[in-house]
């Protein structure tokens, strides 16, 4: 298939990609995240999708880090834009908000069975442990039941990102609990994050492939288990490493 890539949540350069190969043949599929794992931005799904809806195009969303995080109770993009029915496919996983393990996708009937007989992935995987299945499901119930971690988790990351912030640390264009870390150059991000662990606080580096060069970071992510007592420890060791490297002063 063709691959068209556009700029990153720009409404207009999508748009104009659209009207740019509006007369290929064939079926067009916009593929995009919900939560941008790095930055922890929100894609702009409701403009996605009206463009989508204008020009034909089947819209998947592969909300990994959206599901458990956005939403009433954690159920996703989707419903944290009120886009029920809109979206065409949406793949996630049980390995993050979740807390377990295994991957999913949603679509149509028609869909679904398509992916049980031809999708690779999935012919040639092993099934989900029992034990794993029990979980997910338990997951679920327990988003279902109540919104109390979803809350706990929002406010954890706004603690976090505030304090951040207010010591001088560049936490880049998050929407989300995810709280970028920006530093710069890799082996200072690296050294970082070492010098992190040294003194009790897990975050790990993100460097270039996976980010753009100059702009490695400290990925830090909070979770709805975390203290208050836990987010205000980290951010006094982030504040010590980060004077001692010349970070913030």
């Amino acid at each position: 298939a063709k691959m068209v890539r556009n700029e990153h949540s720009d409404m207009v350069d999508l748009e104009k990609k659209m009207e740019e190969n509006r007369d290929v043949k064939g079926r067009k599929l916009l593929i995009t995240d919900g939560v941008f794992s790095m930055d922890g931005d929100i894609a702009r799904l409701p403009g996605i999708v009206e463009l989508c809806e204008a020009h034909g195009v089947i819209v998947a969303v592969d909300d990994a880090h959206g599901e458990g995080v956005l939403g009433r109770g954690g159920r996703g993009i989707a419903d944290h834009f009120g886009l029920h029915g809109r979206v065409d496919v949406e793949i996630g996983t049980m390995s993050k908000a979740f807390g377990v393990m295994g991957g999913m996708a949603a679509g149509s009937a028609v869909l679904i069975d398509y992916l049980r007989q031809k999708a690779r992935p999935n012919l040639f995987s092993s099934a989900l442990t029992i034990p794993d299945v029990a979980a997910n499901i338990a997951s679920v119930e327990i988003l279902q039941e109540s919104e109390d971690l979803v809350k706990k988790l929002w406010a954890n990351g706004t603690l976090l990102k505030k304090e951040l912030s207010a010591l001088g640390f560049d936490t880049g264009a998050s929407e989300t609990p995810i709280t970028p870390v920006i530093i710069g150059e890799a082996a200072d991000a690296k050294a970082f994050s070492a010098k992190l662990f040294d003194q009790g606080v897990f975050a790990t580096s993100i460097v270039f492939l996976t980010v753009p060069r100059g702009t490695a970071r400290i990925r830090a992510m909070v979770s709805a288990a975390h203290s208050e007592d836990d987010l205000r420890f980290a951010v006094e060791k982030f504040a010590a490493v980060g004077r001692e490297m010349g970070v913030i002063s």
